[in-house]
């Protein structure tokens, strides 16, 4: 069984469609994935997943590990059967804490731009950290998190990396990539020691910060070794879509063609999920559409958009697409909030009534909004699939501009 097969190669970009087989399921590409963080999609449960045709979910290695632990998750046969969810699953390695609880520039000096480096320090070996839940000692080397992926029983685990911050120096930034790149060699290793009747596949990450000739050292090193996919991580990835962008089309024509593409942390605008469905990117998660649905923050289609004239005309794309429905002007706006979308909030619900319960601080506000959001970016996958089909994603791609 192939893992992953390209259907359709887009004539006018580098967009594609592709199905990734899985031991829990296929999965269409390109696509969203909703991140499950805690072994919860926040706000939904597998049923609300299912409704909403949810492929795959993201699980986080890092906070799974520190509650409630990865030996009583197998202890259930695995994060499928502790959440429930017969669907594939995808955890990521948990490198990206590494970075974003603190990160250490070189040893005994800790990073101006995170004061909780304290919490974190890297060595060769590994990383050792401190839970911020009760102040624990932890530790994470390339085999454990390895280990503790196989425990979870995920479909896709991703290698250990160290995940640098889009403006720090070369010379770390060298350092990160290469022992990276050394990490990747032993999750390889590891990988092939835990190999059970229903291995997970494996994919490398890149690195390499901004630098366009560590860019591309990444993306051959990585792209050379016995991984199934390939991701490109990093801190600009996502978050920079200027910088994405111009990281993409350094390191696309390199990595293998055959295989799945990942870019980590891509979804804070459905602009940004156009941008690197062009590149040929298959797969791409964030936490925006559920984080920030749950402050009352809703997606909109271009059309409603327009007829809002509530942020069209901004210059933050992040803004360009949303509405806050906590704003007064929708405190007796009887419409959905979004006519043209077919998700159970806005065929049952009026702007007005979700107002109401986010003023009245209502739990049920989370769920629906919730809802909302992540239908909102499944279907814009679906779409685009259809128009990648169709040869037409650029002219699909202008609708949104």
């Amino acid at each position: 069984m192939s893992f992953f097969t390209i259907t359709h190669k887009e004539k006018h970009s580098r967009a594609r469609t592709g199905i990734i087989k899985t031991d829990h399921g296929a999965i269409e590409t390109p696509c969203f994935m909703p991140v499950g963080t805690q072994g919860t999609v926040k706000a939904l449960d597998v049923n609300d997943l299912h409704t909403l045709d949810a492929q795959i979910i993201l699980g986080n290695t890092y906070h799974l590990h520190l509650r409630p632990g990865e030996d009583l998750v197998a202890e259930f046969g695995g994060l499928h059967s502790f959440m429930g969810w017969d669907g594939p699953i995808l955890t990521d390695s948990g490198g990206f804490q590494v970075f974003s609880l603190g990160h250490k520039k070189n040893a005994g000096e800790d990073t101006p731009k995170n004061n909780q480096s304290k919490l974190v320090r890297i060595d060769e070996d590994g990383v050792t950290f401190k839970s911020y839940i009760d102040g624990s000692t932890h530790r994470f080397t390339p085999e454990s998190a390895i280990d503790i992926q196989h425990k979870l029983g995920a479909d896709i685990i991703m290698a250990f990396d160290e995940c640098t911050p889009d403006d720090v120096d070369m010379e770390y930034a060298k350092q990160a990539m290469e022992r990276t790149h050394r990490w990747a060699k032993r999750c390889i290793a590891e990988q092939r020691k835990q190999m059970t009747q229903s291995k997970p596949a494996l994919f490398g990450i890149m690195q390499g910060a901004k630098y366009k000739n560590l860019r591309i050292e990444s993306a051959k090193v990585i792209s050379a070794m016995d991984f199934d996919g390939i991701a490109i991580g990093g801190e600009s990835i996502g978050y920079n879509m200027d910088a994405t962008k111009e990281i993409l089309s350094w390191v696309i024509p390199i990595i293998p063609e055959e295989k799945p593409h990942y870019t980590m942390g891509v979804g804070f605008s459905p602009l940004d999920l156009f941008d690197v469905v062009e590149q040929g990117i298959d797969m791409f998660d964030c936490v925006a559409p559920t984080r920030i649905a749950r402050n009352g923050s809703l997606y909109v289609s271009p059309a409603i958009a327009k007829q809002e004239h509530q942020n069209f005309g901004t210059k933050d794309r992040k803004q360009k697409y949303r509405i806050n429905i906590l704003n007064a002007r929708y405190a007796k706006d009887a419409s959905p909030i979004d006519s043209s979308c077919a998700c159970f909030t806005c065929l049952t619900h009026s702007r007005a009534y979700i107002h109401h319960l986010f003023r009245a601080e209502e739990l049920l506000a989370y769920r629906l909004t919730t809802i909302h959001n992540v239908h909102f970016f499944l279907q814009l996958m679906r779409d685009m699939q259809d128009a990648i089909c169709q040869d037409r994603f650029l002219a699909f791609k202008k609708e949104w501009q």
